[in-house]
């Protein structure tokens, strides 16, 4: 239920987020996710459209979480080697263990989400991208805006592969991405 201190739009989230994780999108039902945050099955609609809605707007406040870990992630280091290393890796374990990734990376309770990281995912990759970058220009401002954005969106984009389709231990993954990063951008080391 929603409280003064918790919106009806997060808790609206917060149990289809649920829903999802415990029955998968084709068996999410709008009046379930309404009851479950105590409002009508017509505020549901009225907030997100729709069931499809709806989801989205779980995977990317779930984004936003995730990207929050990122800027502190990258707050920690002061080379951007390391730093790509430490997002990297944070991205593809935490693909594994997060309940709503993996609802959408498995297909539990249907496949319909896939899309939101592979077809449709451009709100996801934009947001993605545009943070990472103004983050790292702020952090380190000798970097070249125009080629930093290049590579920080190819990064992403090869990170999200990963995560699709795994390929190897992680720990590969995120020093290949990284010496990817530096030997682009000629980051001293990385060659």
């Amino acid at each position: 239920m929603s409280t003064p201190d918790r919106s009806v739009r997060e808790a609206l989230l917060d149990a289809a987020a649920e829903q999802l994780v415990r029955c998968g999108y084709r068996h999410m039902r709008m009046r379930d996710v309404a009851d479950a945050a105590g409002v009508s099955r017509q505020t549901v609609y009225n907030e997100f459209g729709g069931k499809w809605g709806l989801a989205q707007a779980v995977v990317m406040r779930d984004n936003e979480r995730y990207l929050d870990g990122i800027d502190h992630i990258l707050s920690e280091h002061t080379d951007l080697p390391s730093a790509v290393v430490a997002a990297v890796l944070f991205t593809l374990e935490l693909s594994a263990d997060d309940p709503i990734k993996k609802a959408v990376l498995t297909g539990a309770g249907g496949d319909e989400l896939l899309p939101l990281l592979t077809t449709q995912a451009e709100p996801v990759l934009f947001t993605a991208s545009e943070r990472i970058v103004q983050h790292a220009l702020a952090q380190w401002p000798e970097l070249d805006p125009a080629a930093f954005a290049e590579v920080a969106d190819a990064a992403v984009r090869l990170t999200m592969s990963h995560m699709v389709l795994p390929d190897g231990p992680p720990e590969r993954v995120a020093h290949f991405i990284a010496r990817m990063v530096g030997r682009y951008l000629r980051v001293p080391g990385t060659d």
